[in-house]
């Protein structure tokens, strides 16, 4: 789900299909109504990529972004996957190749599918009519043939590859997060490959289309040209031209603090420790698969060689979470990163950094101990749900909007705020029950149940 850049109440939403629709979010009558249905006509998606994407499992339409004069230019952005062998138009150079030392002929072995079938993709399509509309229409006004082919990456494998996008508030260059695409603990330690892109947070200037010269001559990915202070210019000639960060598994997913830009957050999905949250700094080197999370890996295979520890300096995550914390029998640990809260709706939850785990029905909340310091205290939220709650925890996908009921009183369940007010309402739930939630909970503006 992305919000329209336009500031109204309309929001895209995606499938991993390839199908993109606009929908609009219900106004809240004074809170009396705790659920609301998005408003949407799947009938009529906003774009069908769906012929073009690869959909299996970690693979699909992966994320959107609005270039930074959207409501002006109508630009927008799309990463998916593709497979060459199914979809036309999907080829490009394969990651797995003698610049970053592997051999795709022994990666074939690891795999039933062939090293770089399955592709990532970076398009750029147009739309016009951009401006805030009550509509939900946009047959006619959708050009849906790409624009421009921004970047295409064959894969060496099928899984931990991310593919989220978004761009720079400040900057305005467009960041692409890719994980290190690895069968299993990143066997060619890509990630610390200074040469591939895998395992890495780029960084792109759409905006300047490259000369056929510099596309050759810094062996890039696509049409896209270099920002002029990425790492690669001005502090580490042996990085790639488009690294901005490096040292990851599977990064998901990263936002920007909307107070303060240069606040740059990722989740980082581990392999089998250790779920982290990382600040993500200009060339930092995050540690995969040196370390997963605080502690050190132990490989017994590794064809792509080692990384001492003592080569590299580290970001450690600034919070997290072991496998052992959660309820695997549920499903593997997934971290699902989110976003510094910034609502006037609960002075309690202002400044907190939410996230969750994707099986697990596990909520965190992180707070920095003191502004610029990068050292963060988190707690675990526990929650339930009433038996009479209008909207189910379960299995069923859905999107929901969850307007503020007011939970009396946070200081109850161990949550200190100085800005607690109590709440009107009719029945208050007794110490102790499972009814009793966080405010910061319950105000959470979308909840995404995508357990399906």
């Amino acid at each position: 789900m992305a919000p329209h850049p336009d500031g109204s109440n309309r929001v895209f939403v995606c499938n991993q299909q390839g199908k993109i629709w606009l929908a609009m979010v219900p106004e809240v009558n004074g809170g009396s109504t705790f659920t609301q249905s998005l408003l949407i006509d799947e009938s009529d998606p906003f774009l069908d990529l769906s012929d073009q994407v690869q959909f299996a499992t970690e693979m699909g339409l992966m994320s959107m972004a609005f270039h930074p004069n959207f409501t002006t230019n109508g630009r927008f952005f799309v990463a998916y996957n593709c497979d060459k062998f199914q979809q036309p138009g999907c080829e490009g150079r394969c990651s797995c190749n003698t610049d970053v030392n592997c051999d795709p002929s022994k990666v074939t072995s690891l795999q039933e599918t062939s090293p770089c079938q399955f592709h990532i993709v970076v398009s750029e399509f147009t739309t016009n009519g951009t401006t805030a509309s009550s509509k939900l229409s946009w047959k006619g006004r959708v050009n849906s043939v790409e624009v421009r082919r921004i970047f295409t990456m064959g894969l060496p494998f099928e899984a931990y590859h991310a593919g989220q996008i978004l761009f720079g508030p400040d900057d305005g260059f467009l960041y692409f997060m890719i994980g290190d695409a690895s069968h299993d603990n990143d066997p060619y330690n890509f990630a610390q490959n200074k040469k591939s892109l895998l395992g890495k947070i780029l960084r792109l200037d759409i905006d300047i289309i490259p000369s056929e010269e510099e596309i050759s001559r810094l062996g890039l990915w696509g049409n896209y040209s270099i920002p002029k202070d990425n790492p690669y210019t001005t502090t580490d000639k042996e990085l790639g031209p488009e690294i901005w960060a490096m040292g990851f598994s599977n990064p998901w997913r990263c936002s920007f603090d909307s107070e303060r830009a240069s606040v740059f957050i990722c989740g980082d999905i581990g392999k089998n420790q250790y779920e982290e949250i990382d600040v993500i700094k200009k060339g930092g080197n995050y540690g995969w698969r040196v370390y997963e999370g605080p502690d050190p890996v132990h490989l017994p295979y590794a064809p792509g060689g080692y990384t001492p520890p003592s080569s590299i300096t580290p970001i450690f995550p600034v919070a997290g979470y072991g496998h052992d914390s959660v309820d695997t029998k549920k499903g593997p640990a997934s971290i699902m990163a989110g976003y510094i809260y910034r609502s006037a709706t609960d002075p309690c939850l202002y400044g907190w950094y939410i996230y969750s785990d994707l099986y697990n029905y596990a909520i965190w909340a992180a707070i920095e101990t003191a502004k610029n310091s990068d050292n963060f205290k988190s707690f675990s939220v526990a929650f339930g749900c009433a038996h009479d709650s209008p909207m189910q925890c379960g299995f069923k996908p859905g999107v929901h909007k969850v307007p503020d009921l007011g939970v009396a009183a946070p200081s109850r369940c161990g949550y200190p705020c100085s800005k607690e007010k109590y709440s009107n309402l009719t029945k208050m739930p007794s110490s102790g029950t499972s009814d009793l939630v966080p405010s910061f909970v319950s105000l959470m503006v979308f909840v995404f149940l995508l357990i399906s």
